[in-house]
């Protein structure tokens, strides 16, 4: 086995690299590193400095010029995305080098895969896969913007909006294997070696943020179809769909009327458990008489459990919610405001 003094950098693993870097960086830097490390990596690393007693001059540069490379090309996808960074490095490196780069980077900060299509018209994308099957549709959606995600759901035919929407609820894991064929389909270019043995995409949350930016017909349509082929499902969505915060959102108006309904003691409750602008807004929207009432009832009942506040927080947003289905409130959403008569 050749020695450190004889190896060349193709030789070295990524621990002997880093404790070469951190060696050629002096101890004060090398420190500050070890703050974001976890313990087992501090240790290996710490032996493996421990265990390098010669260095050539040549193979710390090498190393150096290496760690120098892989923080432009971050640098370049920070600016403007993978894509971007491989042309550069292209240029920069030549082909081979920048895949070398591109590879390496791409598994130690986990880029986002289909990264080259969220700075995509949401119009283009509906071109691309708008004949592709549910499955690979609701792959895709899960990987872009919510607000993103949103447009291209609702141009979609209706027949496939709540199938869609379904999969992308029920989604858990998907191998990198089918997510590289997918990309490699609709980008036909240099695929992404990506993350873990496993991505975690889409489930109930991804599906509540794409819902949130759809239009009200386009929900509305997706979630009556649900309650007839998922009823479990759809009521978990519809826990989601508006929380409590977003009655900031709403209109003085509003909020009026949502505090007729509301029980003074559940709202005591849920104001516990609230920002301070939200619970100016709803005060501003009391009389001082009751708003003072309230703030002393607050006050009176101490620590309140997170469980608690929740639950009375939940309440009021399915009377938010109750009053948005028949029409007496307006929620602003995604794809244009629905005004309700």
């Amino acid at each position: 086995m050749a020695t450190m003094a004889e190896r060349t950098r193709a030789d070295l693993n990524g621990r002997e690299k880093a404790a070469i870097l951190l060696i050629a960086m002096g101890p004060e830097k090398s420190a500050k590193i070890f703050q974001h490390l976890k313990e087992e990596e501090i240790e290996a690393v710490t032996l493996e400095i421990a265990n390098t007693t010669t260095v050539r001059p040549e193979l710390k540069d090498e190393v150096l010029d290496e760690f120098y490379q892989i923080c432009l090309a971050q640098q370049y996808i920070t600016e403007g995305g993978i894509g971007y960074a491989r042309n550069i490095l292209e240029h920069a490196l030549g082909e081979a080098k920048a895949f070398e780069v591109i590879s390496k980077l791409t598994v130690s900060l986990q880029v986002r895969p289909f990264d080259f299509i969220r700075k995509t018209d949401a119009g283009q994308i509906i071109n691309f896969i708008q004949n592709e099957h549910p499955q690979t549709i609701a792959l895709i959606l899960s990987y872009l913007r919510p607000q993103q995600a949103g447009e291209v759901l609702s141009s979609l035919a209706q027949d496939k909006q709540a199938d869609v929407a379904r999969r992308i609820a029920i989604m858990d894991r998907t191998s990198p294997d089918v997510i590289k064929e997918v990309e490699k389909a609709l980008e036909k270019k240099l695929s992404l070696l990506m993350m873990d043995d496993y991505a975690t995409v889409g489930g109930v949350d991804s599906v509540v943020e794409i819902l949130n930016a759809v239009d009200r017909g386009t929900e509305r349509h997706i979630m009556e179809t649900l309650d007839v082929e998922d009823v479990e499902l759809s009521e978990e969505i519809r826990r989601k769909m508006f929380v409590f915060e977003d009655i900031l959102s709403l209109s003085n108006r509003d909020v009026q009327q949502i505090l007729r309904e509301v029980d003074s003691k559940e709202l005591s409750i849920a104001l516990k458990g609230c920002s301070e602008e939200l619970q100016n807004h709803i005060f501003a929207n009391m009389s001082k008489r009751l708003a003072a009432m309230t703030k002393e009832d607050m006050d009176y009942m101490g620590p309140v459990r997170r469980t608690d506040v929740e639950e009375a927080q939940q309440k009021i947003v399915n009377i938010v919610r109750r009053l948005q289905d028949a029409g007496e409130i307006i929620v602003a959403r995604g794809g244009g405001d629905e005004v309700i008569a």
